[in-house]
């Protein structure tokens, strides 16, 4: 249940926003929340250099609450950055029956932003290579995909800014791993294949729970993400609940999956790919710590009359009979 409670039919017939109608205590909490999310989302641009100076960012809208709440802050720390980039808000209408095409236009047109719609029937196309009943997020997201991108270099737009969030990324991570044998998710950053897009994910400190709240209390004009009929794609829904269920248990255990990807140890793994197993031991002898003493011939010890076989005295170099005789 969320922490602010609020009568949102009474605030709509008065035309009061639910922001305005919150008390003192909620207000507060209001403006900790606001500041967290530009906190960690200042921080993720920093972190990777998802901004920089004169950069054309094409920011993807879908209509639901992670993108609108990108949308929101980078709006607002571009008012107060230190350098110039443009926003640039494009929403892929990919015609599936009775989607709400004048929400978008009608609310980017009231913030006064650059804005494109791109008209593209990709429902057709899912609908006729996927099975009936079977998930359609898969291939329709990859059909999103590819026509944005595209889209982003018609416009000149340099980067495109998607609105994953923290448990979008940690989510992918164990999907890959169960179904895919992977150890894989989303990065902050990315370089297209072909290399002509710079993809950002600005929301990627932020956990999905805050933009959530976030959402409700800016009252964005939410699109459902269900108008193609597609049921959810139960994997990630399984892998939702398990970590949820983690982090009932154990609250912060998400945030440390989240950390343990930006904190990859490869010698620690097992992918020849990633760390050079197969010369370890050439780099042992090439090593002067790995130089080995040759193993002790008994008969020789007893030749030379040797009578503690486990003693080996070595003669000092220059450099310790130095070390040895300095007093400080």
């Amino acid at each position: 249940m969320s922490q602010f409670s609020s009568d949102k039919t009474s605030t709509e017939s008065s035309n009061i926003s639910l922001i305005d109608s919150l008390n003192k205590a909620q207000q507060l909490e209001f403006n900790k929340l606001n500041k967290r999310i530009r906190r960690n989302v200042g921080k993720a641009i920093e972190d990777y250099t998802m901004i920089e100076d004169g950069d054309k960012i094409m920011v993807c809208l879908s209509g639901g609450k992670d993108s609108y709440a990108m949308l929101d802050i980078l709006l607002a720390l571009r008012k107060s950055a230190p350098i110039h980039f443009d926003l640039v808000a494009v929403n892929m209408d990919q015609k599936q029956p009775g989607f709400p095409e004048h929400i978008l236009p009608a609310y980017l047109e009231s913030l006064g932003v650059d804005f494109h719609i791109l008209e593209k029937d990709t429902y057709s196309i899912v609908k006729e290579k996927v099975p009936e009943g079977k998930t359609t997020c898969a291939l329709c997201s990859r059909l999103r995909r590819g026509s944005l991108y595209g889209y982003a270099e018609s416009i000149g737009a340099n980067k495109i800014a998607l609105g994953h969030h923290r448990d979008d990324i940690v989510e992918t991570l164990f999907l890959n791993m169960f179904y895919g044998a992977k150890l894989k998710s989303m990065p902050p950053k990315l370089l297209s294949d072909d290399k002509k897009n710079v993809v950002i994910r600005p929301l990627s400190y932020c956990k999905e729970s805050d933009i959530a709240e976030f959402a409700r209390l800016k009252e964005f004009p939410i699109i459902p993400c269900n108008l193609c009929g597609s049921q959810e794609n139960l994997q990630r829904q399984n892998i939702k609940k398990m970590l949820t269920d983690w982090e009932t248990e154990q609250p912060g255990r998400s945030e440390n999956i989240f950390r343990s990807i930006a904190n990859i140890a490869p010698s620690q793994l097992a992918d020849n790919d990633l760390f050079d197993f197969k010369s370890l031991q050439q780099q042992q002898e090439r090593s002067h710590l790995g130089e080995r003493l040759p193993l002790f011939n008994l008969d020789v010890a007893e030749a030379q009359d040797v009578d503690d076989d486990t003693i080996i005295e070595a003669t000092a170099t220059p450099q310790e009979d130095a070390v040895q005789s300095f007093q400080p």
